[in-house]
């Protein structure tokens, strides 16, 4: 059964303590504009996967009766920085499984001021964190510093990426430089200022070589997607609403995570590659088949290891690709139209899902002044250390003179 996003919403994502708001508050405003979105009342939806990393158990249950008092069922999902598309499996899974028809995906985060230091990434004993072993391998081939830990085992992915590739540090900024260029049309942005790369190379260094401009801030927001089932689209009229989640795939570390003893695979990159390649296979899609991509730019490498891992461009090239333009508009693709994580911010359990929710706007093209020209094939890569990669194929459900898929595994549009 096939499973489509009918509904979404989010609040603007904002520096922690702006807002004199709790986490149930601001759940509730991405909750109800997703249904309203979607013209579905909450009584309709039968089960709710709630994504969160900072807040206590049960605290799913509490967003969710904002909504309403209905007792379905909820059910509290933590998986890193890659929460929120983890909850939209889960919505997916049940549809897609005959389940449900109708389920919503439900991600917040209230985090505190400052870089994570504790919390999601195992706070500052590290011998007990769920990410010891990952950061292990950092500090086995580069020393453990003082610096926030995750942007360490970014940095040193970077410059383990320049040192094999030649990969610069002007290219490293390019990404920074595109995303807050990108979020300056995205009013639900944190930063809405256009950078250059010479002012984010000049920006304080939080670990050579990232600075500040091209790390992603610590937010406070939430976002949530209505997920149902073809026979809801046909019996509620929303097939103008609806876009389908043609594949969606997550993978966790295997052995290649740490083989090497790279920094650049301990982040992720054997994880990404291997969910896009069942996402691709599922689908029978291919890189060469995107129009718009939202990918987890958590640091500006990440966006670079992700464009090798989603086949954007082959291994090492990722540099070159973002400083030839090809990732932004007018561009082969336009990677992050929101601003990412770097720009849009990253409130960590509602990430995945604001990303579902930036394709679900663009490939409606309702995206106003940031909307990518005739997108009809989205990709969303959703990643957390410790690990999960989630990667999420959506399409248009339709368009003028093009049939409607009825088969994943078809070859692209049917002109008619």
């Amino acid at each position: 059964m096939k499973a489509y996003i009918v509904g979404v919403g989010m609040t603007k994502f904002e520096k922690p303590e702006t807002r004199d708001w709790q986490y149930w508050d601001m759940a509730k405003e991405a909750g109800n504009a997703a249904l309203a979105d979607a013209s579905v009342a909450y009584e309709e939806v039968q089960q709710v996967p709630v994504g969160y990393c900072f807040q206590a158990s049960t605290a799913g249950q509490r967003a969710a009766y904002e909504l309403g008092l209905t007792g379905v069922p909820v059910y509290n999902v933590n998986n890193n920085c890659a929460t929120g598309s983890t909850a939209l499996m889960l919505a997916r899974q049940f549809v897609e499984g005959g389940i449900s028809d109708c389920v919503l995906a439900l991600g917040f985060e209230k985090m505190t001021r400052g870089s994570l230091g504790s919390g999601s990434d195992g706070g500052a004993d590290f011998r007990t964190s769920p990410v010891a072993r990952h950061y292990g391998i950092m500090a086995a081939a580069h020393g453990f510093e003082m610096s926030p830990p995750t942007a360490q085992i970014f940095g040193n992915a970077a410059r383990e990426h320049m040192e094999r590739y030649g990969t610069t540090e002007a290219q490293l900024a390019a990404v920074g430089a595109k995303n807050h260029r990108h979020s300056v049309n995205n009013p639900y942005a944190q930063f809405q200022d256009a950078c250059t790369v010479d002012e984010i190379l000049a920006a304080r260094t939080v670990h050579r070589p990232l600075t500040k401009l091209q790390c992603s801030p610590t937010s406070d927001g939430a976002a949530a997607a209505v997920v149902v089932s073809e026979r809801f689209v046909g019996s509620h009229g929303l097939e103008d609403r609806a876009v389908e989640i043609v594949a969606q795939a997550m993978t966790t570390d295997t052995g290649e995570s740490f083989a090497s003893g790279t920094c650049i695979d301990a982040v992720g990159l054997p994880m990404s590659r291997a969910a896009a390649r069942q996402v691709y296979d599922t689908s029978g899609l291919s890189a060469a088949d995107l129009d718009i991509i939202e990918l987890h730019d958590c640091f500006s490498i990440n966006e670079l290891l992700t464009y090798e891992a989603l086949g954007l461009c082959g291994e090492g090239e990722s540099g070159k690709l973002v400083e030839s333009g090809a990732t932004t508009y007018g561009g082969r693709w336009v990677v992050n139209p929101s601003g990412g994580l770097i720009s849009k911010g990253h409130p960590l359990g509602a990430t995945g899902i604001a990303q579902a929710a930036e394709l679900t706007w663009q490939l409606r093209g309702e995206a106003g002044d940031r909307q990518v020209p005739g997108a009809r094939v989205g990709l969303a890569h959703n990643i957390g250390l410790g690990g999960a990669a989630v990667v999420t194929l959506l399409r248009r459900q339709s368009e003028p003179g093009v049939r409607p898929y009825t088969d994943v595994r078809g070859a692209g549009r049917l002109r008619v």
